[in-house]
Order: C-alpha cells, then structure tokens, then sequence
C-alpha cells in the first residue's frame, strides 16, 4: 500500500520525475491515463536559493493533477532545507528527494547517487529537511554507487529511522546508468527491514512488466519513467491488467493521434508556441510508432512551428489510415 500523508492508494502507479518531460503538461496526460501520484521534474536546490526564474517555474502543480510531488536534489545541507522550505509553498502532496541520478555532473558533485557515497550525510539531510517542512518527504535512490558498495538496506533503514515516508528505489547501481537488467530482488529484501512503503523503478515498459513486478517484488507501487515517454498509455494499460486481467488491446490510431493532439495544446495553455511545438517533436516517435508511412509524416511535421498545420497534417493523415484500413477490409 503506497500510504503517505494523506495518499493511500493499494499498488499505485507513478510518474517518475523527468528532466524536460515531466511539466504540468505531461503530469496532466498521464494523470488522464491512469496515471496515480505523479512528479515534476528535477528541482535544482541552487537554483532555487538563487531565485532563479526557470528553476522556480519548475515548482507549479495545479489541482488537477493531485497527488503531485515536488522533486529536488542537491548535495549540500543548507540550500537542500532552504529548497524543500520554497518547494512546501507551492502545496504539493509531497517533497521528494532525488539520490538516484547517476548523470555524470550531478553525481560528481555529491548530488543525486552522489549522495549514496556517504549514507550519515544523506540520513542527516533527510532528517532536517523532515524537520523543515510539514509536508511528507520521500526519497528516490538507487540500490549503491557500484556492485561493491550497495549498502541499499542499511540506507532504507537510516531513511525511515529520520521520518521519511516512502522509497523508491531504481534497482540498478550508479554505475549501471540504465545499461542491463535492474536487479528487482532488492525490494522483498527492503521491505523485509522497512515498514514505509517501498516503489520499485527501472525496467517498467509495458503493462505486462507492471504486473510482473508486482507480482515480484511485493512492491507497494511501481514508478514508470522511460516507459511513458513513448507511450503514455501504459499506466490506462497497466490498470486494465492489474484490475481486470485484461491483456491491453492495441493502441488505436485514432487514440495515438488525438492523444497527441491533446497533450500539444496542453504544452500550448503553459508555453510560447515555438517553445512548446518545437520540444514537443521527440514525442511524435512514440505517438505515430507502427502507422503505415509515418516516418513520411513525422518529418513533415519537422517543418512545423504553429499548431494549427500540425493539428491539420496529423488529422488528414488519420483519415487516410481509416481509409485505407477500409479499403483493406472491403
């Protein structure tokens, strides 16, 4: 049971936060499609102390989107309480704090997994910011730096002893980056000194591998983050098979279309055109995969800086599929 706060939800479905992806436009999406607690992306703490505009921008959640979390990371004390102070005014549901990205300048720089490499200062940071905020905190980490130094269950345990609420743990080391198969045998082994909720993460694509690591782990939630870039539909997917036993139909060009229709004018109520239509091309990938000639469309759609040829490009193309598929079936 993910039970933090005032959150209860029995094998909940998480977005995971993601640099460049996880704006309001895409919680919102995927809050639509399933799915149950969803995060922004990283919040650095130093740009936030700095006040720095773009870093702060990355705080806004709205109702529609709840639960919603806030996500900082950062390797010194002070700035990462300063941070989780600002964050708890924005009124998410919860502040989490990252100790999982393995990214080459957070890492170094004692931020992220950088903090795995000193489990007292990470349990110290942990227990202030607690301290700090009257919000629920929670932390995203990895199981270790490397194969010889994973010290995950020692860590949950400093964690919960300071009063965090909730782990998510990404089932590789720092040093895997996202190369090989996450160990999953790590989550029965936390929950086995631990009695905060425990979330897996890393290795989640499809619906059948949410299942599947539920049915593996004991997991109290599953976060999914590469999984939904390209298809956003898992989390409607994994609820029909977890719920209903359900094996997911395939994704429908219609639904493929409008979905992406609808999340680019999402991107357009928060964003200037251009800086909403030009970042928004590496989703088309995912969006048209499997259509017939849609490597044809997709760089035509390249050409596009307003919505307008883009929404009427995307629907002719739609209907030459249905008449197509008619044609077919005739």
């Amino acid at each position: 049971m993910f039970k933090v706060g005032k959150i209860n939800i029995e094998k909940a479905l998480l977005l995971a936060p993601m640099e460049d992806v996880t704006s309001i436009p895409y919680r919102k999406l995927c809050k639509e499609l399933g799915a149950d607690v969803v995060y922004t992306e990283f919040v650095n703490s130093d740009g936030l102390i700095r006040k720095n505009k773009k870093t702060h921008k990355k705080l806004e959640v709205t109702e529609e989107e709840r639960p919603v979390g806030i996500q900082i990371y950062g390797g010194n004390l002070e700035p990462m309480i300063e941070a989780a102070k600002i964050s708890e005014q924005e009124n998410p549901d919860l502040i989490d704090i990252n100790a999982g990205c393995w990214v080459k300048k957070v890492a170094k720089r004692g931020a992220g997994a950088g903090l795995l490499k000193d489990p007292p200062f990470l349990q110290k940071m942990c227990e202030e910011i607690v301290k700090a905020v009257n919000l629920p905190v929670t932390v995203k980490t990895r199981i270790g730096w490397d194969a010889d130094s994973i010290m995950i269950e020692e860590i949950a345990k400093r964690l919960e002893d300071v009063g965090v609420q909730a782990l998510t743990i990404h089932c590789r080391t720092r040093c895997d980056g996202h190369s090989g198969d996450p160990d999953w045998t790590w989550i029965p082994k936390v929950k086995n000194v631990v009695d905060i909720p425990v979330i897996v993460n890393g290795g989640v694509f499809t619906a059948e591998d949410v299942k599947r690591a539920f049915d593996e782990t004991g997991a109290d939630g599953v976060m999914i983050a590469r999984g939904a870039i390209n298809h956003p539909w898992i989390f409607k997917e994994a609820k029909e098979l977890l719920q209903n036993g359900v094996t997911p139909s395939e994704i429908t060009p219609y639904e493929r279309i409008h979905t992406a229709l609808r999340h680019l004018r999402y991107e357009l109520e928060y964003k200037e055109v251009r800086r909403a239509v030009i970042p928004f091309r590496k989703y088309y990938t995912g969006y048209l995969k499997g259509l017939r000639n849609s490597s044809k469309i997709r760089q035509k759609l390249m050409e596009y800086v307003e919505y307008e040829p883009i929404e009427e490009l995307l629907l002719n193309y739609l209907e030459e599929l249905n008449r197509n598929e008619f044609a077919e079936s005739a």
